[in-house]
């Protein structure tokens, strides 16, 4: 069966890459595209392409009166929740690659997805080496009490931590909870640079120049550490195999599932 999807952000850093596999795919075909600085542009010439007959909105509504049976989102964080809402109620699936949508964000899509009897894969990193980092740090905590995350990135990153480590850190937090030696409000000085707390651990967030995006959960036992780092490098495509494999199992999936680590190791 030929998956028909819609990308948003259809011609932005990832968004873009993944156009361009679904456009020269034989599984996929592309019916929607949406990106408002090149409405109006058909979406092939838009990405250096030969023209696909496929002209780029600049809006979901329209996109999606196109038949479609999965919406992939890469836009922005204030963009992305009225998208997935938006697809779900005209029955469409979502997979959601955006990232900085809250814990209230993500309960309020699945119950909708769930009562529309539909699937959300959502990740904030869609990197099949990213979910490797991620799940070898959710099997290290069992066996490690103490962990911090520090998560890196460009200067011009919006969202702090990224949805990467926000993901990690709130499932690390259902693993266990890290132990504090030590606690915030013992300390002297300024408390708040021991990093944010989230479901338990200390996230600190790097937004500098020469980063791209990467993450490390660092983890400490006496006279002994061990650091599970990912990197990525500047171009997009590691992110494309993962996001259309969350578009292939997603037509399988009822209610949000978070995480690219729980489709290859549920």
């Amino acid at each position: 069966m030929t998956i028909r999807v819609c990308v948003a952000g259809a011609t932005g850093w990832t968004g873009g890459a993944v156009a361009r596999q679904i456009i020269s795919s034989e599984g996929f075909r592309l019916t929607g595209a949406v990106a408002r600085r090149q409405a109006g542009v058909d979406i092939g010439t838009a990405l250096g392409l030969p023209a696909a007959g496929l002209t780029i909105a600049s809006d979901l509504e329209s996109a999606l009166l196109e038949p479609t049976d999965v919406l992939i989102d890469y836009t922005a964080p204030d963009t992305v929740k009225r998208h997935a809402t938006t697809a779900l109620e005209h029955g469409v699936r979502v997979v959601i690659g955006t990232s900085g949508l809250t814990a209230q964000d993500y309960e309020e899509i699945a119950a909708l997805a769930t009562a529309k009897g539909l699937g959300v894969i959502a990740a904030g990193n869609f990197s099949i080496t990213a979910a490797l980092a991620k799940h070898f740090a959710l099997l290290t905590a069992k066996y490690i009490p103490s962990w911090e995350i520090v998560d890196y990135a460009g200067a011009n990153k919006v969202d702090a931590p990224s949805g990467t480590v926000q993901e990690l850190a709130e499932e690390l937090g259902q693993v266990a909870r890290p132990r504090q030696d030590l606690p915030p409000e013992a300390l002297h000085g300024r408390p708040e640079a021991r990093g944010a707390e989230i479901e338990g651990t200390h996230v600190h967030s790097l937004r500098l120049p020469s980063y791209v995006i990467a993450f490390e959960t660092i983890f400490g036992l006496p006279n002994e550490r061990l650091t599970i780092r990912h990197d990525a490098g500047s171009g997009a495509d590691p992110y494309v195999a993962g996001t259309l494999l969350a578009a292939k199992e997603v037509l399988r999936v009822q209610g949000l599932v978070r995480g690219l680590d729980r489709l290859l190791f549920a």
